[in-house]
This record gives structure tokens, sequence and C-alpha cells, in this order.
């Protein structure tokens, strides 16, 4: 069975034709299209050593029939449609210089083709941080007119228009409006987008049957519908566990007392000491030093619900000047003196603002050149890994409470939705083999992000063209990064390669797919995305063989199987084994340069990594088989010999 999506309508057909005679032409978003896909599945753009706009991992494509006039084809997926393009326009390439072609124009991405056809690329218009128009009519200079455009994913590209044409003025107006269509009131790309997979990825995350494999509902834990309609808490989903003992008086009472409603709820749950990772948004204690009996009462539940522990840990994800200044702000955090039998610790973590300005620094040493002597100082200098470290140091304080004190901990930062995400998420994945799978991640992403409200719409902007909103930061960015890093000290624990990483932030920002679009469960819902678009991971699970780890021990984090009970220790022992424990110092951190550096032809390995696994994966099946057959063989001997000793 194919599933599919985009039947919802969209800014494809919303681009009125201009006739007149210059170089760029409007093509109508009416004509038909035939779609065909090349022998290997993949876009049939070239490329040369000095082009560096050519993704390592290109995903797969089909040609359209609206040709221009030229008779050249541009790649198109299905409910993409041909918009606009303008003839002889120069693609400034900051490594290999000036390249002449045609630059396309599309209600998914720009496409730009070199005339001899050797230089190829595309940009997903959902990269598009912002674009600006260079010079004037009047400019003087060779190239000194056109367009630039600033991406969200490290590069920036330059065009120049030939101002002769008058080109530039529509060609910019149309990209502005398809760029940016939800800032036009109209819908992204991926409403239109209708491409059929054998896998439905929206099926991937069930909330009642991912508690059930926590072991959820117990005797201390049950699963709720409080929040069914959004009314308790608009940025929760629908469905989760909270102390057995909890009433629903009491639930909407320590709602009403943290900041946004966000009250503590389970994350995870330790299957033998029945510690928990609960999380929540911060308690909103002001500096009056206000209290709340049910919050109190409430926490108690957490902490009584794992019987080995006499304390909970409540780990405040900010610095602690931060706390004390959201005091001022009608905030704060939970005191020691007054919440009985809990420790409170700060991670000191740093806000959005700080990583959005590290993240811009990181850029900037990146893109467009790289500086070789100052390298390691520039990087330094940024403070993005000092920060990647804050994160994974957090998280492993987490699981050393959680696994080795089978404590309970808390975790909060100011709203619950960012650096809380972060750690939860995090060390889960330390925490639980599964979710080092390739659908336990899936899972993990849908849980901890999507359902429990990280505001995706906001920290990325979507089809939004203020691109200075104090709302951007690069949080999920960062925090796959920070998965990276632990995939490098454990390269055998994880099933999937950097390739499914690169291509989950790829499609972050392109809006092919409607995964990430929206800020909460509760949008996606109303604005019924599960009927009107893609899963990303529809497409990831019809071909999982491009995002496996060659190098992946199922022994070191696989299935979450439980044996009979009197096998406890041999499971206890068995659990320790598939807990990971990541050196945070600093020494370890490495600058993902296979993502942020990927763009500079000088940083690419000649063949792509996603080819390079594909061929270790295919050597391992081999392998593997082979091993099957010795072994059918080594028991068929041994069973001929027994069966011979038995005759004699």
């Amino acid at each position: 069975m194919m599933h599919g999506g985009g039947s919802g309508s969209s800014s494809s057909g919303a681009i009125p034709k201009r006739g007149g005679n210059g170089s760029s032409e409007s093509l109508s978003s009416d004509s038909k299209s035939s779609f065909s896909k090349d022998s290997q599945g993949q876009s049939s753009t070239s490329s040369t050593s000095n082009e560096p706009h050519i993704s390592r991992y290109q995903s797969s494509a089909v040609f359209s029939s609206d040709r221009p006039a030229n008779g050249e084809e541009v790649p198109v997926i299905p409910g993409e449609k041909l918009q606009r393009m303008s003839r002889d326009v120069t693609y400034l390439c900051p490594f290999g210089g000036p390249i002449k072609g045609n630059l396309y124009l599309t209600n998914y991405k720009l496409y730009f083709a070199s005339k001899d056809r050797q230089n190829t690329f595309e940009v997903p218009l959902g990269v598009v941080n912002r674009v600006e128009k260079v010079g004037g009519v009047s400019s003087r200079g060779e190239n000194s007119y056109g367009i630039e455009i600033f991406c969200k994913d490290v590069r920036s590209l330059k065009f120049a228009h030939n101002p002769e044409n008058h080109s530039r003025r529509e060609f910019f107006e149309d990209l502005q409006q398809l760029a940016f269509p939800i800032s036009k009131k109209l819908l992204p790309f991926a409403f239109s987008y209708s491409e059929q997979f054998p896998e439905y990825g929206w099926s991937v995350y069930e909330p009642i049957q991912e508690l059930k494999r926590l072991g959820i509902p117990n005797e201390s834990w049950k699963i709720t519908r409080l929040n069914d309609k959004y009314d308790l808490c608009d940025s929760y989903p629908s469905v989760w566990a909270i102390p057995a003992a909890a009433e629903e008086e009491l639930i909407r009472s320590v709602a009403s007392f943290r900041s946004r409603s966000r009250l503590p709820v389970i994350s995870w749950l330790h299957p033998f000491s029945q510690a928990s990772i609960t999380r929540a948004s911060q308690p909103m204690v002001g500096v009056a030093a206000r209290r709340n009996k049910d919050d109190e009462r409430y926490l108690q539940m957490i902490l009584d619900a794992n019987a080995q522990a006499h304390k909970l840990y409540v780990m405040d994800a900010r610095p602690n000047a931060n706390a004390l200044a959201n005091k001022t702000k009608g905030g704060g955090y939970e005191s020691e003196d007054v919440y009985q039998n809990i420790e409170l610790v700060f991670l000191d973590i740093h806000n959005i603002h700080v990583m959005r300005s590290s993240l811009g620094k990181l850029k900037d040493i990146c893109y467009p050149t790289i500086d070789d002597s100052k390298w390691l100082s520039n990087v330094e200098e940024t403070r993005w890994l000092e920060h990647i470290k804050c994160i994974i140091s957090g998280a492993v304080r987490i699981v050393d409470k959680v696994e080795n004190n089978k404590t309970s901990v808390l975790v909060h930062c100011s709203d619950g939705w960012d650096r809380t995400s972060q750690l939860t998420s995090l060390s889960m994945l330390l925490l639980d083999p599964y979710y080092r799978t390739l659908k336990g991640f899936e899972v993990l992403i849908e849980k901890e992000w999507l359902s429990f409200g990280h505001k995706f719409q906001n920290r990325i902007g979507h089809g939004d063209d203020r691109h200075s909103d104090a709302d951007r930061s690069p949080v999920f960015l960062q925090w796959v990064d920070s998965v990276y890093q632990i995939t490098l000290q454990f390269p055998y624990a994880f099933e999937f390669n950097e390739y499914f990483l690169i291509t989950i932030l790829d499609h972050l920002y392109s809006c092919r797919f409607g995964t990430f679009l929206y800020n909460t469960e509760r949008e996606r819902w109303t604005n019924d995305l599960k009927k009107k678009t893609v899963s990303l991971w529809s497409s990831i699970n019809s071909r999982k063989e491009l995002y496996l780890n060659p190098f992946y021990c199922e022994e070191t984090g696989a299935n979450r199987v439980l044996l009979p009970k009197e096998n406890d220790l041999v499971r206890k022992h068995d659990r320790l084994a598939h807990v990971l424990l990541p050196n945070p110092a600093i020494r370890h951190m490495k600058t993902w340069t296979g993502y942020y550096c990927r763009w500079n032809p000088r940083m690419r390995s000649q063949e792509p990594d996603w080819a390079v696994y594909q061929k270790l994966q295919s050597f391992k099946s081999q392998l593997e088989r082979k091993l099957g057959d010795v072994r059918l063989e080594v028991e068929s001997t041994r069973t001929h010999h027994m069966l011979h000793s038995l005759q004699v």
C-alpha cells in the first residue's frame, strides 16, 4: 500500500503570469507534468569539483515536462511546479568563480543550471532565511546587479542579473512570495507535495503503545486523557502519564502554578528501579516566593512512585543567575526549604539568544572561506562546542542519577520546550537502546520534541520572512549535533548513520514534509497534517538502507526485551551494558564538518558518505549470509557425526 498526502491548497498556483520581452519567463502552474526516475532513483544533476552547492546527499527526483524554450529539463518532485525562469544569470560561486546559466524557480526550490549543464544545484525554498537585492540599475561593474540569498543551512548564494533585461524585479517578487508563504498567508509546499511511499510515517509514534513499552500503566503511574481537547495545556500532547494517586482537581491546580500550564509528566521509566525522568516548566514562585501546596504534594507523589529513593533531583537547565532573573518576571525554581526531599541542581545551559549568536559565529568561520591557520581558535571563539558540552554533561548527570543512584529526576528550564527537550531526549537516548534504533529515534523526536511542544515554527521560522525574529534559535540543531558527538564516541551503538541525522536537519528546513510544521500537537491536529501532508518518516522508512550504520552491533543497542523475573541478575547486568556514558570533556567535542562545512568543496570526500555506507552495509550482509551458511554446514556436519557414532 502506498501512502501520500498533499491534497490541500497551497501557493503553487498563486503566482500571476507576467509577460514582457525580458529574460525572466513566468511558466504556467497549470501545465501537466509527467514523472520518471533515472536508473538510480537519484537526481540526474551533475557537478564539478569547484561547485560547492551540490549536496552530498541527493534526494530522489523526477523530471517535469514543463520545459523552457531551450528544451532544458528541470528535476521536480510530485506536486512541484515550475513558476519562473531567468536566462543569462551568473552564479557568483565563492570557490570556482562566476558561472553563467539559467535560474529556475518552482513552488519548492531554486534550481540553477550552467550553460553546459555541468554545474547544477538546487536550494529548497524553506531553507531560505532572507533575500536581498544587490546594486541598482545604474550599478557599474560586472556582476554588481542581482540577488543575494542567505540560507538557514550555513550557505549563502549570489546571482547576478543583466540590468538591461529588467528580470530581477519579477524574479525577486516571486521568490519572496514562494519562499515566505506564511508571511503571505499561504500554505507551505508540504501541502502540495504528493509523493507516495510504501511506509506510512505518521503511524511511527503511538503514545499509548510507547507508554506501555515503558511499563505504564502500573501501580504507581497511570495514563490520563485530561488534555484530550488541549484545554488544560495547549502545548502538551493529548495523552500523558502522571502519578496514579493524582486526581483531576490536583492536576489542574498544579498546572495553574507552572509556566504555560506545563506541569510535571513522565518522559521515561526505568525498567527495574522504577526511577523516572519527568519534565515540566518552572514553578511561578516569583519574588514573593509564592507556594502551591498541591505542587509540593505532586512532586512528593513523583518521589513516592520510586520506592528505592528518598530524594527527588530537580535538574534546572538554566544558569543560576538566569533562574534568579526569572523570579523578577514571576517565574523561578523549587526551593529546597519549601519542597521536601528534593535537591536542586543548575546545569548552566544558556538561553536561545546565546545559542543563536553562537551559531552565527560558527557559520561565519565555515562559509564561504575556512581559515586553516586559525581554525581551532576561531571554533573556540564561537563557544559552540562549549554549549554542546554543557548539554551532554547535563544529560550524563541525569543518567547517573537515574541509572546508578536509582533516583528520579525532574527536568525543567523556563517554559520547558527548549533546553528541557534537549536534556530529556538526550538522557533517554543514553539510557534506552530502543531510541538508538532507526525507528526508536523517530519515536524519540515525535515524543519529546513534537508532541511536547518544541516551537519548531518559531525557532526555525518556516515560511516566515521575519529573519531577525528573537524567537529564532538552533535548539533542535544543537541537540542533533549532541547526538552526533555521542555517535563518535560509541560508533557501534547506533543503528543509524550520519546521513540519517543530516537528512533530518535538511528537512527540518525544507518544508517538504509536514513533520516539523507548526509549534504544537494541537496546531498539527487542527490543520489536519496527517491527511494533508506527508511524514518525513514515510520517506526515510521506505529507503532504510540509505540510513543504516554498517558498524551497528545489536548487542549494544537494540531491543528492550525483559526476561523472566528469576533472571533479574542477568537482566540487570545486561542492562548496564546497554547504558551509554559519554565523556563530556571539551577535548572530546569535534566540529561537525560533515554538516557545517559540507558546501566547501575542499571539505568534501570524493565519494558521498551515503554511498560508502551502502557499500559497507552490502558487504556486511554478504558476510552475515556466509556466516549463516557456515553455521548451517557446521550444524549439519555435527548432526551427521552424531548419527554415525550412534550407529557404530
